[in-house]
C-alpha cells in the first residue's frame, strides 16, 4: 500500500511547491479574481458611461505603457526591499485604484484608478519571478513559473464569469462597480494572507545598476533576439486586445455571460497544457514550445475575424488559450539568460522595453479599428507572422548542460 505522506512528498517535489510558493498562489488567486471581475469589461464600461472608441484604445495603450513603466521599478524594488514587501506594496496600490472606480462614476475616474490597478500583474511579476528563482531549484524553474501561470488562469477564467453574471443582473455600470467592491475586499484578505504566510527575504545591500540595465548591457544577443520577436508578437496580441470583447458583444451579438464562458474556455485550455509542457521544457529544449506559442498568437486575430457563430468563437478562444503553451517557458528562458545577480532587474528591464514599444501599437489599435475591424485584425496577424519568423531564424536558448 502506498504511503500517503510519500505521495504528498512526491507531489510537492514534482511541482516544486514550498511555503513561499503557497503564499504566492493565495495572493495571485485573490487579487486577480477581484481584478478580472471588472477589468475585463472596462471597455464596455467606458462606452456605457460616455467614453468613446478612442478612450478604449487609449486605455489599452495606457495599460501596455504602465506595464512597461511599472515592470522596471517592480524588479528594482523587489531586488532592494525583497519580494514580500514589494508584493504587499503593489497590492495596496491596486486597492487604492479600485476605490476610484467605486466612488467616482466617470470614465475619467476609470483612467485615474487604472493608473494604480490595471498593471498589478506587470508590477508584481518581477517580484514573483524573483521569488520563484530564489526558492525553487533551477531544474524546476519552468515548473514553478507554470504553477504561477496556472493559478493565474483560475481567477482569469472565474473573474469574467462572475463579472458577466453581475452585469447580466445589475447592468453594465452597477455590475462593474460591484465587481470592484469585491476586488477591494479580496485585496484586504490577500494582504493579510501574504503578511502571515510568506517568509521575509534577507536582502543584501546592492549597488544601483540602473544606467547599465537601461542600456541593455545585461542583455546577451539571445535575449535581445527574444525581445525583438516578443515585441512583434505582442503587436499581434495587443492591437485587437481591447476590441475583442466589443467585437464579440456588439458585432456578433454574444452576451456578457457568454463572453465570460469563452474566456473560461480560453483559461481552461491554457491550464491543461501548462504542466506537460513545463515538464519537457525543463528537461529538453525551450525554443520549440516558444515558437508554437508565437504561432497561436499569430493566427488568433485571423480566426476570430472569420468566426460568425458561438461555436466558431469557441474554437477561436481555444486557439487563444493554446497561445499560452510556451509562455512559462518564455519567462523561464528570460531568467536563464539573465545574469545571476540581477535577475529581477533584468526581467523588469526586458518588460520595460517590450511594453513601451507595444504601447504604441496598442494606441494605434483604435485608429485601425475605426478604419475597419478587418484592418485591425489583419494588421495584428501580419505583425505576428514577422515575429514568428524572426524567432524561428534567430531565437536561441541555453543547452541543457549550460542550464545546469
Amino acid at each position: 500500500m502506498t504511503n500517503p505522506s510519500s505521495l504528498s512528498s512526491r507531489f510537492i517535489n514534482f511541482f516544486g511547491i514550498n511555503k513561499n510558493i503557497t503564499a504566492m498562489i493565495i495572493l495571485v488567486v485573490l487579487v486577480m479574481l477581484g481584478e478580472k471581475m471588472g477589468e475585463r469589461f472596462l471597455p464596455l464600461y467606458i462606452l456605457a458611461i460616455g467614453g468613446t472608441n478612442l478612450a478604449v484604445g487609449f486605455l489599452n495603450a495606457m495599460d501596455n505603457l504602465l506595464s512597461a513603466l511599472y515592470s522596471f521599478p517592480g524588479g528594482y524594488l523587489s531586488d532592494r526591499i525583497g519580494y514580500k514587501k514589494a508584493l504587499m506594496l503593489f497590492t495596496a496600490t491596486a486597492m487604492l485604484g479600485y476605490l476610484f472606480v467605486i466612488i467616482f462614476q466617470s470614465w475619467q475616474a476609470v483612467f485615474i484608478g487604472a493608473v494604480l490597478f490595471i498593471s498589478w500583474s506587470a508590477v508584481s511579476l518581477p517580484a514573483i519571478m524573483s521569488l520563484i528563482s530564489k526558492t525553487v531549484p533551477a531544474n524546476k524553474r519552468t515548473m514553478g513559473i507554470s504553477i504561477h501561470s496556472i493559478v493565474k488562469r483560475i481567477p482569469m477564467s472565474l473573474g469574467p464569469l462572475l463579472g458577466g453574471t453581475l452585469i447580466s443582473i445589475y447592468g453594465t455600470t452597477t455590475g462593474i462597480r460591484i465587481s470592484f467592491i469585491v476586488a477591494f475586499v479580496l485585496g484586504l484578505v490577500a494582504l493579510a494572507a501574504i503578511h502571515h504566510l510568506m517568509e521575509n527575504e534577507i536582502v543584501a545591500p546592492k549597488t544601483s545598476r540602473i544606467k547599465e540595465l537601461l542600456k541593455l548591457k545585461n542583455f546577451n544577443p539571445a535575449l535581445r533576439n527574444l525581445l525583438v520577436s516578443d515585441i512583434l508578437i505582442r503587436f499581434a496580441e495587443q492591437i485587437p486586445y481591447a476590441f475583442v470583447v466589443i467585437w464579440c458583444v456588439n458585432n456578433l451579438g454574444v452576451t456578457a455571460f457568454q463572453f465570460g464562458i469563452l474566456t473560461a474556455i480560453e483559461m481552461v485550455t491554457s491550464v491543461l497544457v501548462y504542466i506537460p509542457i513545463a515538464y519537457y521544457a525543463d528537461r529538453y529544449f525551450k525554443k520549440p514550445f516558444i515558437l508554437i506559442t508565437f504561432v497561436f498568437f499569430t493566427i488568433f486575430p485571423l480566426v476570430i475575424y472569420f468566426s460568425n457563430s458561438f461555436a466558431a468563437l469557441v474554437i477561436a478562444f481555444i486557439i487563444r488559450g493554446l497561445k499560452e503553451v510556451g509562455e512559462p517557458t518564455r519567462k523561464s528562458l528570460i531568467m536563464d539568460l539573465a545574469p545571476e545577480n540581477a535577475k529581477a532587474e533584468t526581467f523588469g528591464t526586458y518588460y520595460l522595453f517590450r511594453d513601451v514599444v507595444v504601447s504604441v501599437a496598442a494606441l494605434s489599435s483604435a485608429f485601425l479599428w475605426n478604419i475597419s475591424p478587418f484592418t485591425n485584425f489583419m494588421t495584428a496577424f501580419i505583425c505576428g507572422v514577422i515575429g514568428t519568423v524572426w524567432f524561428a531564424v534567430w531565437g536561441k536558448e541555453l543547452s541543457p548542460k549550460e542550464k545546469n
